[in-house]
C-alpha cells in the first residue's frame, strides 16, 4: 500500500494528495471526485502524512498502514457513522491490541472514512516504493566494500600535496 504523499489536514474533511511544496506550505489536491486544490499554510494548518500516523496501542503504537492491511481482508466493514459499540467491536478485530481508553469513537470513524476513500484508488494496491527499492540497494553497496583497499591509496596521495605547500610567514 503506497500512502506516500497522502495527507490529512486538520479542519478539512477527507484526504489530500501533496502535489508540490512552496515557500509557505503545500499545494494539495483532494482525493474526491471534485479534485479541488488548495494551498495549506504551514503556520496555520496541521498536516499529517498517513504513512506516519499511528494508533495508541497497549504496548507499542500500531501503524495505520497495518490497520488498513487488516481491513482489506475483512468483508463486512461497518459504516463510518455507526455507533461507538459496533465500531469498538470492529476495531478489536483489526487492531486487537489498541488502547481502548485512548482510541476514541471519533478516531475509529476517521480511520474507517479514510479507508473507504482509499480502497477504490489504485495507490491502495501499489507497494511502497521504499520497500521495493531497499533490497537492490543493499546488494549494490556490498560489492564496493570488497574493493575498500583501493581507497587508502588515494587518501595517501592527498596529504603529500599538503606537505608541499610552504607555510605563510607572519608580517610584523
Amino acid at each position: 500500500m503506497n500512502l506516500l504523499g497522502i495527507v490529512a489536514v486538520s479542519g478539512k474533511p477527507g484526504l489530500w494528495k501533496a502535489l508540490a511544496q512552496n515557500k509557505t506550505g503545500y499545494i494539495l489536491e483532494s482525493l474526491d471526485a471534485q479534485k479541488t486544490k488548495m494551498v495549506a499554510n504551514l503556520t496555520t494548518a496541521k498536516i499529517a502524512a498517513l504513512n506516519e500516523i499511528t494508533l495508541f496501542g497497549a504496548d507499542d503504537d500500531i501503524k495505520l498502514t497495518d490497520v488498513f492491511k487488516r481491513m482489506k481482508s475483512i468483508t463486512n466493514i461497518p459504516d463510518a457513522k455507526a455507533d461507538g459499540h459496533s465500531l469498538r467491536k470492529f476495531f478489536r478485530e483489526v487492531a486487537p491490541d489498541h488502547d481502548e481508553e485512548k482510541v476514541y469513537a471519533s478516531d475509529m470513524k476517521k480511520v474507517i472514512g479514510w479507508y473507504n476513500i482509499l480502497k477504490v484508488l489504485p495507490l491502495f494496491e501499489e507497494e511502497e516504493p521504499g520497500a521495493a527499492a531497499t533490497a537492490p540497494v543493499k546488494e549494490e553497496i556490498e560489492p564496493p566494500a570488497a574493493e575498500a583497499p583501493a581507497q587508502p591509496a588515494v587518501a595517501e596521495k592527498a596529504p603529500a600535496k599538503l606537505k608541499a605547500k610552504k607555510p605563510v610567514a607572519k608580517k610584523s
